[in-house]
């Protein structure tokens, strides 16, 4: 795992957080629900590769 992806996360959190406050600020919660999800499931979609690996080195680890 390198560290540019929690770079990338980082960056991703950051930017939903503020978009998220402005749109609740402007009155828009709707909108800012949906930019937190997009945010999450971009997020996941860059993790899931590697939570895929890990679980495939622990079958392979505890196999017989």
């Amino acid at each position: 795992m390198s560290v540019g992806i929690l770079f990338k996360i980082a960056a991703v959190g950051i930017l939903v957080t503020l978009l998220n406050q402005v749109l609740k600020h402007s009155g828009k919660e709707e909108h800012a629900y949906l930019v937190s999800l997009c945010g999450f499931i971009l997020v996941l979609t860059w993790v899931l590769p590697y939570l895929v690996d890990l679980f495939r080195t622990m079958e392979e680890l505890f196999s017989f």
